[in-house]
């Protein structure tokens, strides 16, 4: 079997050299032929030297230099298309992904699946990281419209030609998991050893901008539920007027300020989270009517 294996690099200069090592022991054990392809995304470090020294040394090792920081998922997309071989895996730069498990995700790929995904025993983060973690691979996997493949991860396999699917997209703002959707549904996962990363590039608030972007990006679920938020108050508004209705003819006088206020409050809490959803997706719409190239390639090294 011949494989490119792409990895997104952003800070770091002391994974790469380590990683190439294992990769040398690894790959020729169980492919063919080979490439890696390092895609440099913006990293402010000394990352890109690295790639161009184990490039020259080693003939199977590539680099891509991307102009700025564009996103994992962007820098993975472009390491993707400049793949020459017919199966791809993508993994993480800072040894999580151990190379010595490719062959674990190959055999599913054996099996007839398109996607392979390696999901770790062992989960790396801590409780409340995992916690939203796993909510955001359940929002992903139902608007793929594979709910059953809830193990997603960037450690993956799958067959090159899926590319075609998605040969001419070209919005910045991307999730290569749902872009992979396109071409198949047979997605299957399988569990590997996942070592624990010494820190991660995501913080909590990237983890909700992800969870956003998949939702608005790529679902019309948050305008199902912008609808589903107005019919609820439409119905709670005529509860409320039979209440007023009822008061007035057993009491004879109305509910006072305190009452009043906290029903426009209310309304108005409702009005606006309607509204924030209608401008996630025009900031969308905006984005892509931009017609701005999820990466700009700045030079390459290697074969």
């Amino acid at each position: 079997m011949n494989i490119s294996v792409v990895i997104p690099v952003y800070r770091g200069e002391v994974f790469i050299e380590p990683l190439v090592l294992r990769m040398r022991d690894a790959l020729p054990k169980f492919a063919n032929k080979y490439e890696v392809i390092f895609v440099n995304d913006g990293s402010p470090d000394h990352s890109w030297g690295v790639i161009e020294i184990l490039a020259h040394k080693y003939s199977w090792v590539r680099g891509i230099c991307l102009r700025r920081n564009y996103g994992q998922h962007n820098a993975t997309l472009c390491g993707i298309r400049e793949a020459r071989y017919e199966v791809t895996v993508t993994m993480d730069q800072d040894l999580q992904h151990p190379p010595e498990e490719i062959p674990s995700l190959l055999a599913k790929l054996d099996d007839g699946f398109d996607v392979v995904y390696g999901s770790p025993k062992k989960l790396p983060q801590g409780f409340i990281r995992n916690l939203l973690t796993a909510n955001i691979k359940r929002i992903l996997a139902s608007v793929m419209g594979v709910p059953s493949v809830r193990n997603i991860s960037a450690f993956r396999a799958f067959r090159t030609d899926l590319r075609d699917s998605f040969r001419n997209f070209q919005s910045p703002t991307l999730t290569l998991d749902v872009l992979l959707s396109w071409g198949t549904i047979r997605f299957t996962s399988v569990q590997v050893n996942i070592e624990q990363a010494s820190y991660s590039n995501y913080s909590f608030a990237s983890l909700i901008r992800v969870a956003i972007l998949i939702l608005t990006g790529y679902s019309t679920m948050p305008l199902r539920l912008a609808s589903w938020v107005g019919f609820i108050m439409t119905i709670f508004g005529l509860g409320v007027f039979v209440y007023v209705v009822v008061i007035y003819f057993t009491l004879g006088s109305l509910p006072g300020f305190p009452f009043l206020a906290s029903i426009i409050a209310l309304f108005s809490g409702a009005q606006l989270f309607a509204l924030g959803i209608f401008g996630e997706y025009l900031a969308r719409m905006f984005d892509r009517s931009m017609d701005r190239p999820p990466y700009v390639i700045h030079e390459t090294v290697g074969k």
